[in-house]
C-alpha cells in the first residue's frame, strides 16, 4: 500500500506543469468542431462499415493525422506501415420481408418487425431461416455461472426450443445478491446471452426489452438490430450463433406468457433466485421465416503514431470508434441517415486534435498511437480484432485510454468512466483530473454494463489496462441538474436514431477540456517508467501478470 501511495503521489507531481491554455499544443473545441461537423453531416452518410461512405471517412481521418505530422503506424506493406489495419468480417443482412408469429390454441398473433420484435440477420452462416412451430421456453436471465452456483436452464433440452430471457443480470431489481448488486456483470450483456443460448444448442433466444434494465429505449434496439450484422470471420459461425437473435417487447412477452397461465412479474421476480426454473409456454408457439445475405468484407482501422524518442517499443494507445448506423429506417420526420455527431464523430474529432497535440509537441519517450477502429457499433469487432491480431506487443502497450460519445453540453466540474476499472490507470486518471480541478465520479449507472460496451474492453480482456473516459455531468452552466438533463435527453431521443447530429447550439469547450485531461494523462505515461497494474481481485490481473516479464 505505501509503495502504490508513493506511486500516486510521484504521479500527481509528474502531472504538475504550467497551464494548457498557454501550451502551443492547446486544443480547442473550434477545431474538434470543425471534424464533427465534416463527419457528422449527411454527407458522410453515417459513416457504416462496407459502405462508400467507409472509403469517404478513411480519407478524411487519414488526411488529418497526415497533416497534423503523425506517422502511418498500420499493417506492413512491402515493408513500409499503412495507415489503415485491415479487418476482415462476415457481413449478415435480411433481405425482404421477416414474417414473425405466435400461435395459441386456434389464434394465430403477427409480430411486427421492428415494432413488437426486432430479428437480427442470423450470424450462423445460413442465407435462410425458416422457423415452424417451435416451443416457446421463459430462462429466466438466461445465465449459466458455475462459480455463482446459478444455472437457469436447469439441464434442459434446449434444441428445437426459442428462449425468452431478461436483459441485465438477477440482481438489477434488488440491487443484491450473486452478481455484485447494481452494477452489471458479462452475464447482463446481451451478447453474453446470444453466446450462452448457442452452447445450451437452442434454435433461438429473443431478449425481453424493458428500458430501465437495458439503459436504453425500444428506438435504439430497433435501430441497432433490424439493419446489417457483422462478426469476425468464424471456422463454425454456428457454434457461436443460434439461428434466431433478437429482441421483443415487454408488453408482448408479457402477454405470451398470460397465454400460457403464467404472469411476467412473478416469473421475474423467481428469475431473481438460483432456484428458479426454467418454464415452457405450453399451448404456444413461435414462427419465423427470412432470407439473409451473406458475404465477406474488409473493413479498415486506422492506425497512426508518434514515435516514442527513448523507448519506442513501449506504447500508450488511444483508441476510438470511427463507425455509426449509417442509412436505416425513417424517423417521424423522414430522416434516413444515422449521423452520429455525439456517437461518434465528437470522439473521433477530439482523438485527432491528441494526436497533432503530440506531434507538435516534443517526441515523448514512449510511443503514443492512435487506434481509430470500425465496427464498434457491430460489437466492438474492431477492436476485438486488433487485440486478437495486435500490430504491436500487448505486454509492452502501457495503457489504453479510449473516448466514445463526450458530451457537447459544456464544460463540467467533474468527471467519470465507464464502470470501475479497477487499476492504477483509472487512479493515474483521477489524479490527472484534479489537475485541471475537477473531482472524479463513480459511473452514475454501472447497472448500464458500459463497462462491457466501450472499445477499451478487448483490451481489458488480454489483460492490458484500459480505461474509457466519460465526460462530467456537473455542468460549469447549469450544474449537476442541467448536466443529468441532457444526458436523459439525449439518450430518449438521440442515440442512434437520426437526431443524433451536430449543432450550432453546442458547447465544445467542454470536449476541448476533456481531450486535454486525456492529452496530459497519455503524455505524462509516455514520459514516465510508470506500468499501470490491475488491482488485486480484479479478474483481469491475471493474463496482465502472465507478461511481467517482458515489462522488466
Amino acid at each position: 500500500m505505501k509503495t502504490f501511495l508513493f506511486a500516486a503521489a510521484a504521479f500527481v507531481a509528474l502531472t504538475a506543469g504550467p497551464s494548457f491554455a498557454q501550451d502551443a499544443t492547446a486544443i480547442s473545441g473550434a477545431d474538434i468542431g470543425r471534424h464533427i461537423e465534416v463527419l457528422g453531416s449527411d454527407a458522410f452518410e453515417g459513416r457504416a462499415p462496407a459502405t462508400p461512405a467507409e472509403a469517404k471517412t478513411i480519407a478524411y481521418m487519414v488526411e488529418q493525422l497526415q497533416a497534423a505530422g503523425l506517422k502511418p503506424a498500420g499493417d506492413l506493406r512491402d515493408g513500409a506501415r499503412a495507415w489503415t489495419q485491415d479487418v476482415p468480417l462476415a457481413r449478415f443482412e435480411i433481405r425482404g420481408p421477416v414474417s414473425a408469429a405466435v400461435k395459441t390454441g386456434d389464434e394465430t398473433l403477427t409480430l411486427r418487425q421492428g415494432e413488437e420484435i426486432a430479428i437480427r440477420a442470423a450470424a450462423n452462416g445460413a442465407d435462410r431461416v425458416e422457423i415452424k412451430d417451435a416451443p416457446i421456453v421463459f430462462g429466466g436471465y438466461g445465465v449459466v455461472a458455475p462459480e455463482r452456483n446459478w444455472d437457469d436452464f436447469k439441464g434442459m433440452d434446449l434444441s428445437g426450443k426459442i428462449v425468452m430471457v431478461l436483459v441485465n443480470d438477477p440482481d438489477f431489481e434488488t440491487g443484491e445478491g450473486d452478481f455484485g448488486g447494481k452494477a452489471m456483470t458479462y452475464y447482463g450483456r446481451w451478447t453474453y446471452k446470444y453466446e450462452e443460448a448457442a452452447r445450451q444448442g437452442a434454435l433461438g433466444l429473443l431478449v425481453i426489452h424493458e428500458s430501465a434494465p437495458a439503459s436504453y429505449g425500444w428506438a435504439t434496439v430497433k435501430n441497432s438490430n433490424t439493419n446489417e450484422i457483422f462478426d469476425i470471420i468464424r471456422a463454425e459461425p454456428a457454434k457461436a450463433h443460434v439461428p434466431l437473435e433478437g429482441w421483443v417487447q415487454r408488453d408482448v412477452a408479457a402477454d405470451l406468457l398470460a397465454r400460457a397461465g403464467l404472469d411476467f412479474e412473478t416469473l421475474k421476480t423467481q428469475a431473481q433466485s438460483r432456484d428458479f426454473q426454467p418454464r415452457v409456454l405450453e399451448g404456444v408457439s413461435f414462427s419465423s421465416a427470412f432470407d439473409v445475405d451473406v458475404r465477406q468484407i474488409v473493413s479498415q482501422n486506422v492506425v497512426a503514431e508518434a514515435t516514442g524518442a527513448a523507448r519506442p517499443q513501449e506504447r500508450i494507445i488511444y483508441t476510438s470508434h470511427w463507425d455509426h448506423l449509417g442509412i436505416g429506417a425513417p424517423d417521424a420526420s423522414g430522416d434516413t441517415i444515422y449521423n452520429g455527431a455525439v456517437d461518434n464523430a465528437a470522439g473521433i474529432a477530439a482523438v485527432i486534435e491528441i494526436a497533432e497535440a503530440f506531434a507538435k509537441g516534443p517526441a515523448p519517450d514512449r510511443s503514443v498511437n492512435f487506434l481509430l477502429v470500425t465496427a464498434e457499433e457491430k460489437g466492438l469487432l474492431g477492436s476485438e480484432y486488433y487485440a486478437a491480431n495486435p500490430l504491436y506487443p500487448l505486454e509492452t502497450t502501457v495503457a489504453v485510454l479510449n473516448l466514445d460519445a463526450p458530451s457537447p453540453a459544456g464544460p463540467a466540474r467533474d468527471f467519470s468512466a465507464a464502470g470501475d476499472a479497477a487499476s492504477d490507470l483509472q487512479d493515474m486518471l483521477i489524479a490527472q483530473g484534479q489537475t485541471q480541478g475537477r473531482a472524479f465520479k463513480p459511473d452514475p449507472r454501472p447497472e448500464a454494463g458500459s463497462f462491457f460496451r466501450s472499445d477499451h474492453f478487448p483490451f481489458v480482456r488480454v489483460g492490458v489496462p484500459a480505461v474509457s473516459f466519460r465526460s462530467g455531468q456537473d455542468l460549469v452552466d447549469g450544474g449537476l441538474e442541467a448536466g443529468e438533463a441532457w444526458s436523459k435527453a439525449y439518450t430518449a431521443d438521440k442515440y442512434h436514431q437520426p437526431a443524433d447530429e451536430y449543432g450550432p447550439d453546442w458547447n465544445l469547450e467542454g470536449m476541448a477540456q476533456d481531450a486535454e485531461l486525456l492529452y496530459r494523462l497519455g503524455l505524462t505515461l509516455a514520459n514516465s517508467g510508470a506500468w499501470p497494474e490491475w488491482k488485486a481481485g480484479s479478474e483481469f490481473k491475471a493474463a496482465r501478470d502472465a507478461t511481467a516479464s517482458a515489462r522488466r
